[in-house]
């Protein structure tokens, strides 16, 4: 009997025991996250003045100027870090290149963001001046404005930093910047070498890119490419992009009489440039929105393996129609992922004679249209605007590419001046690449949450260079709100996104594959 007594209590000691390391346990798991919690919003405030005094340096991607700036204040903060930095000369705007010192056993990943910006009309902002970064918290369907110092108390992640920049792309620079901080003062070992290129000329389709790729491919040599650019999905949730369309464009112009003339007088026998634009790009499209041109389409074929990754995403139709206040949308493809795998053919503007207040009676002298196409991996820049061309043709227009002669007029009925613009390559990395697996795998793990895996997105992001030249997979891992009014006035950034850079920036580096 008492050998019975002495071996419960000597059961109940042991879970007395258990239960007493598994609470310490649970304790200690709580302190660390909490820790955690407290190091990342440290780590935020910090981001914010960084952020705030990176984005009061205006960076028009159009003014040299702007770019040198930028520069010198990307040297000493990467410099300050431990990387070796260099800027690039090229046939534009240089280039700024950092790593981290290098080990032979490890692989190299190779960051690219960009710190060039759209150009500003102050006039449009709610605030005076778009490189000064203003804080605003939530307020119904509107903003209120905040002091900076209410963040020394706590920091709210729904508050905004509104912009030139804040999100398009200066802000995940910084996320990076600071994301290495904490993992140096963590003591960190990094599994990479760490190259970071940041472009200064991105906003204007990064023309000296592939041939500066080309001239500095050893330094630049990498296992793959991270993009860091562009919003996560519009779900919130963690997110990779596999490919981005390329793009390319066309301007059109039709040409009436010689000068705008009297439309009393000379309307019913001066042929109108506008209704010749109109007319002829009507051709070019169903009323469903499907492209006309013979063979724009030619070589996409969506196999089930793709068509199941598109219906992966977790896009809501209802709120995408809602949010563009549409109806019906066109029907290139049966959903909005698969749309993205098409080229597209889009008027990005129109113009003839004046409007509104300043609109004359007269037949106008000229009509123009602005294009722009959105390509595929599939479909060649170069042959899609060759396509357009031989389409117009095809309509009795003879085409030029200067301004006709008058004699030129004299000779056709309808006469069209068309300039094409450069031609950036779309891309596309095939989702069971070994580093997008490990991508994907780390950010679940680290972020608790599904990953949303796109195989391509809508915009561009001048990549192909590094593809074609480095030959390395590349993927897009945006850090940004997706409602962050990139290129538009009142640009943000939602703080708490800074929370998620920075917590992705500091997995993928402490990771091993």
């Amino acid at each position: 009997m008492l050998a019975v007594v002495g071996l419960l209590l000597s059961l109940k000691q042991s879970v007395l025991m258990k239960i007493q390391y598994l609470l310490a346990l649970s304790l200690f798991t709580l302190f660390s996250k909490a820790q955690d919690a407290s190091q990342i919003k440290s780590k935020v405030r910090h981001s914010i003045n960084e952020l705030r005094e990176f984005v009061a340096i205006p960076n028009d991607a159009l003014e040299h100027s702007d770019i040198n700036l930028n520069l010198t204040w990307l040297t000493k903060k990467f410099n300050g870090r431990g990387f070796n930095s260099s800027v690039l000369p090229t046939e534009g705007q240089p280039l700024f290149f950092a790593a981290l010192p290098m080990e032979d056993n490890k692989p190299t990943i190779l960051f690219y963001m960009h710190f060039d910006g759209q150009s500003v009309d102050p006039s449009k902002w709610d605030q005076p001046n778009p490189y000064q970064m203003v804080l605003k918290s939530p307020n119904g369907d509107d903003w209120k404005d905040q002091v900076f110092e209410d963040l020394d108390e706590d920091i709210d992640y729904d508050w905004r930093l509104f912009g030139r920049s804040t999100s398009d792309d200066k802000g995940p620079i910084v996320m990076f910047l600071n994301a290495i901080d904490l993992l140096k003062e963590n003591g960190q070992e990094l599994p990479f070498n760490v190259k970071i290129i940041l472009d200064s000329e991105e906003e204007k389709s990064s023309k000296p890119l592939p041939k500066a790729v080309k001239e500095y491919r050893d330094l630049l040599e990498a296992d793959f490419l991270v993009i860091n650019d562009g919003p996560v999905h519009v779900s919130g949730k963690p997110t990779i992009i596999y490919g981005c369309r390329g793009i390319t464009t066309l301007s059109l112009t039709t040409h009436g009489p010689i000068k705008p003339q009297h439309s009393g007088h000379y309307g019913n026998y001066a042929p109108n440039p506008g209704f010749q634009l109109a007319q002829v790009l009507a051709t070019m499209k169903d009323t469903d929105g499907r492209v006309l041109i013979d063979g724009y389409y030619d070589g996409i074929n969506l196999n089930e393996n793709a068509m199941s990754v598109l219906k992966s995403v977790p896009d809501d139709a209802g709120i995408i129609n809602t949010n563009l206040a549409i109806k019906t949308p066109e029907k290139v493809g049966a959903f909005y992922q698969e749309a993205l795998q098409y080229p597209s053919l889009n008027i990005r503007g129109l113009g003839s004679g004046w409007i509104g207040e300043k609109a004359r009676t007269i037949v106008p002298a000229t009509a123009t249209a602005e294009l722009d196409l959105r390509l595929v991996p599939e479909t060649d820049g170069a042959r899609l605007k060759g396509l357009v061309k031989k389409h117009i043709e095809k309509q009795g227009f003879y085409i030029t590419d200067t301004i006709p002669s008058r004699a030129e007029r004299m000779a056709h009925n309808k006469i069209m001046t068309i300039s094409e613009g450069s031609v950036t390559d779309a891309f596309r990395t095939d989702l069971t690449n070994p580093y997008g697996e490990f991508l994907a795998n780390t950010l679940k793990a680290k972020l608790g949450e599904d990953v949303v895996q796109i195989r391509i997105m809508g915009g561009t992001v001048p990549i192909s260079p590094f593809i074609n030249e480095l030959k390395i997979p590349a993927f897009i891992v945006p850090m940004v709100n997706p409602d962050n009014n990139q290129h538009s006035p009142n640009e943000n950034l939602k703080i708490g996104q800074i929370a998620y850079g920075i917590k992705v920036f500091y997995g993928l580096l402490s990771t091993k594959m």
